[in-house]
């Protein structure tokens, strides 16, 4: 026998009533601390908890930073790399960087630099707008490890953007790894690096090697004998958010 369809729609409003009443929340149970509020900034920052590594006046937080040229707000790479007076372990990373407008070179030789990660793991800068290279040494390749997974540059002479994301490797106390390093890179906003595992220490001669070190390092970037551009350097330490667990 056919129901009227009014008397089956209450039946079903009922019924989900009913399991509405009954379900019941889950909780996890761990207590967090409230996230910290952090001002983003205007559009590439710096975020409010981020450290200038160069803001456009001078590299006074870079020891061999009197070798570079700095005018109109720009650094730019001569006579040397330069390395950060202060340390650094997890963190997130933000360079701007321009290869000469003028092309001269090809390969390697065109537009080449690298920010070493806590000084020995490399992420290539290199002017790789149809230039071609080997894929493991073009823009936004882990040196010698990994490609990057596309090619995103932008001509020579603009400006390219990296955000870098970057777990530092762990050791015990007899230098033996624990945990390999993993970097995450955008490049002009496009992933090209997803949690890539380091393998060890970059290296043009040897194949790639970890060797103990603390877990705070400085940060270099490469002079390689182009006048490569940079400006709007910042960097933010990873926080750590531990939640208390119910006993």
């Amino acid at each position: 026998m056919n129901r009227p369809l009014g008397i089956v729609f209450l039946a079903v409003t009922m019924m989900l009533a009913l399991s509405a009443a009954v379900a019941k929340e889950w909780v996890s149970g761990i207590v967090w601390p409230e996230p910290k509020l952090v001002d983003p900034g205007p559009g590439g920052g710096p975020p409010s908890d981020a450290v200038a590594l160069f803001k456009g006046d001078d590299l006074s937080q870079w020891n061999g930073g009197d070798k570079w040229l700095v005018e109109n707000g720009v650094a730019t790479a001569k006579g040397g790399g330069i390395t950060t007076k202060e340390s650094f372990g997890d963190c997130q990373l933000h360079v701007e960087w321009a290869s000469p407008e003028k092309v001269e070179g090809n390969g390697q030789g065109r537009g080449n630099s690298g920010i070493y990660l806590m000084g020995q793991y490399e992420v290539q800068v290199l002017d790789s707008f149809e230039n071609p290279t080997y894929f493991d040494g073009q823009a936004a390749s882990l040196y010698k490890t990994k490609p990057p997974l596309v090619n995103a540059s932008r001509k020579p002479g603009e400006w390219q953007v990296y955000d870098i994301i970057f777990n530092a490797p762990r050791f015990d106390p007899q230098g033996s790894l624990l945990k390999p390093g993993y970097v995450t890179v955008l490049h002009n906003g496009v992933l090209v690096q997803n949690h890539t595992e380091l393998l060890g220490k970059t290296d043009y001669e040897h194949p790639p090697v970890y060797t103990a070190h603390p877990e705070r390092q400085p940060i270099h970037i490469q002079f390689h004998g182009n006048p490569v551009r940079f400006r709007n350097i910042w960097i933010r330490e990873i926080p750590e958010s531990i939640g208390k667990y119910p006993e």
